[in-house]
């Protein structure tokens, strides 16, 4: 694949995300967290929502905290990348 259409793809997905940063639409991420702990980030914002040790229970913190202002939730696996959504927008 072509490095500048990845560079586009990429710029698009943070414009995307900075639109929604800090709004009611900013989603949830379960994501790795330091060396070995787990934590659920909003959208557009550096410091995390939640801390835990335990990935299962960043997994039920952000799909809590996505349910209840009616988003997405994203489960990213231990290298980052996202393994599963749910969505729970009307």
């Amino acid at each position: 694949m072509n490095m500048a259409k990845n560079n586009d793809n990429r710029m698009e997905r943070e414009d995307y995300f900075k639109d929604r940063a800090g709004t009611d639409d900013a989603r949830f991420h379960a994501v790795p967290h330091d060396e070995e702990g787990w934590a659920v980030k909003r959208e557009g914002q550096d410091d995390p929502e939640f801390t835990t040790d335990s990935r299962s229970e960043a997994v039920s913190e952000a799909k809590r905290m996505a349910e209840e202002a009616g988003t997405m939730a994203y489960i990213h696996d231990e290298d980052g990348k996202i393994e599963d959504q749910v969505n729970y927008s009307s």
